[in-house]
């Protein structure tokens, strides 16, 4: 029998409650949740060990936004598993390593586990990183006529709230995307379709790209992986589609025609 059938399940921690995928596991999970975040009131901040503890206590589940440097989650996991937690499901990325020393926490945590490696998100373009540019009325990044299937962040909460919930999931490391892959010219194109601003794609030097998410605030690192992440998507190395959303949930992942009619766009 699976831990969590046969405990209360309003012992979940969802860490990064008030991010993309947390807002969402917490919607999804309703009672079940206990959010978590700097600013929930569970407070929960990765720099602060100190509110570590008594965001643990009586979980047996947590959903894992990981920090930025992997030395916390390192730490952070062995005293969720002294704590009584039983299972931990990691949000990691599409191309991670077999060797992610985040992966590596999790997996080495001697509890249960699941890894979610998602695509980039189509929430992206109204919440985060492009939603600004796509109001502004230009979108410019250097993927180039690249292609990539954005996925519904939807779609990784219920895998996520699927592998804390349920039997099945333990031990598996699960490659999300959507349906089909779509080159940024096409998804603002079908932008432009529904709300009727025009927006321009504009392909840009990865350096350039760069430098404008350091202009804006980003950690070095930070603006590096993304640029890198897009370049990727340049070279059609990202093109490819995975399966994870129909094995966990048993149908196909949401379109980007969804996304649209349910976004702020509609």
């Amino acid at each position: 029998m699976s831990t969590l059938s046969a405990i209360n399940l309003s012992t979940v921690l969802v860490l990064g409650a008030t991010g993309k995928t947390g807002r969402r596991v917490t919607a999804l999970l309703g009672s079940a949740a206990r959010p978590a975040s700097r600013s929930s009131a569970t407070r929960f901040d990765w720099t602060e060990p100190e509110t570590w503890g008594p965001a643990l206590a009586g979980i047996a589940a947590v959903y894992v936004v990981p920090p930025d440097n992997p030395a916390q989650l390192a730490e952070f996991v062995p005293l969720a598993v002294k704590s009584g937690v039983t299972r931990l499901v990691l949000l990691s990325m599409r191309g991670a390593p077999d060797d992610d020393p985040f992966e590596a926490s999790i997996k080495e945590s001697g509890v249960e586990w699941t890894i979610l490696r998602p695509t980039w998100f189509m929430q992206n373009f109204d919440e985060d990183l492009f939603a600004a540019p796509v109001r502004h009325g230009e979108l410019a990044v250097p993927a180039g006529q690249g292609i990539h299937p954005f996925i519904d962040v939807l779609d990784i909460a219920e895998v996520a709230v699927a592998a804390l919930t349920r039997p099945g999931h333990a031990g598996q490391t699960y490659d999300l995307s959507g349906p089909e892959a779509l080159s940024f010219a096409e998804m603002l194109a079908r932008i432009v379709e529904v709300t009727g601003n025009p927006v321009l794609y504009t392909d840009v030097a990865p350096e350039d790209f760069a430098a404008s998410l350091r202009g804006l605030g980003y950690p070095d690192e930070i603006a590096d992986l993304v640029t890198m992440l897009l370049v990727r998507i340049r070279t059609g190395a990202e093109a490819h589609l995975s399966d994870g959303v129909q094995r966990v949930l048993g149908r196909e992942p949401r379109t980007f025609a969804d996304y649209l009619g349910s976004s702020s766009f509609a």
